[in-house]
């Protein structure tokens, strides 16, 4: 009988859990697999570890990781990854708004032969800004990213252990997982679903967490940005020899008597030049920085305590 592995990372969720729970037996009451249900608490500053503790006293099929600290949401799923044993993973938020109901129709298309089937959002109940946000940057990532990916596709998706075992080759610290499933290639295949809104609780992706998870994604997967600073400062710089040309014709061929004048454009002019050098720099300091963060090779995570596995060392 095939295993499968149900995996959630959880970050102050304690008023959900019940009700995920809940959701996840009954999902797969009826299933002709075997499951495991590995929770990764991911630094909670709630109770929420004390509750997966609680399923795991009473439920045989759960497991559950507690990390030394909040590392983030990629890290905490890439720590369940590892710790998955499953002939196929099913990776989904612990928010609900991922519904378990629909681990069967992913089972079932596996069984067709696919390696990943992702869950695609028709529909999402979210804030007006957050779906507006989401729905430019997929389509803006999608224009310069060196490889595509299905748009309005979160994290939630089935593996095979052959998709899995591809993936966990790929350890680089600045994760954009929905990117990297897409990159190992294998069979894929879509299903739709309405995503709802949170039962209980606030996001865990505020504003400046969404800047940075796009910024991961961007820089991950594409050099446009290096190669349009490029560019930018090439175009820049015959615009202004050819002004510089203007101006010499002006003082020694034309002499031009009302040269001195035009300080105002000749301000605005170093003011933007100098606005661009520093967002060129910044273009380049945002890959230089993450090129740091792999040479350091440090562990992707760190495991204070673990329960249900056969070894909780």
């Amino acid at each position: 009988m095939s295993l499968v592995s149900i995996l959630l990372p959880v970050y102050n969720e304690e008023q959900t859990l019940n009700e995920l729970y809940q959701q996840l037996k009954e999902a797969t009451k009826d299933s002709p697999y075997k499951f495991e249900i590995i929770f990764v608490d991911d630094g909670s500053s709630d109770n929420s570890y004390s509750i997966i503790e609680g399923f795991c006293h009473q439920d045989k099929r759960v497991r559950a990781i507690k990390l030394s600290r909040n590392f983030g949401h990629q890290l905490s799923i890439t720590a369940a990854i590892d710790a998955s044993s499953g002939d196929a993973i099913v990776i989904m938020d612990a928010d609900l708004q991922d519904p378990p109901s629909l681990i069967p129709e992913m089972l079932a298309r596996w069984e067709e032969g696919y390696d990943v089937v992702y869950a695609s959002r028709q529909q999402r109940k979210d804030t007006w800004f957050k779906r507006i946000t989401a729905h430019l940057f997929y389509r803006f990532f999608n224009l310069i990213a060196s490889y595509k990916t299905p748009q309005d596709t979160g994290d939630f998706r089935l593996m095979s252990r052959k998709a899995v075992q591809a993936l966990s080759q790929l350890r680089e610290r600045n994760r954009y997982l929905r990117g990297l499933c897409f990159w190992i290639g294998y069979k894929q295949t879509a299903i739709s679903f309405a995503r709802g809104e949170r039962i209980a609780g606030k996001t865990k992706y505020p504003f400046l967490k969404m800047v940075r998870f796009a910024l991961d994604g961007l820089f991950s997967f594409s050099n446009l940005p290096l190669r349009l600073s490029s560019y930018l400062g090439f175009v820049l710089s015959f615009f202004s020899l050819i002004y510089l040309t203007w101006i010499l014709i002006q003082k020694f061929i034309l002499k031009d008597p009302h040269l001195v004048l035009g300080w105002t454009s000749l301000l605005a002019v170093i003011l933007l030049l100098g606005g661009l050098q520093f967002l060129i720099l910044g273009i380049h300091g945002e890959y230089i920085g993450r090129i740091f963060d792999e040479t350091r090779k440090r562990p992707l995570y760190l495991i204070e305590k673990k329960e249900g596995f056969a070894n909780n060392e």
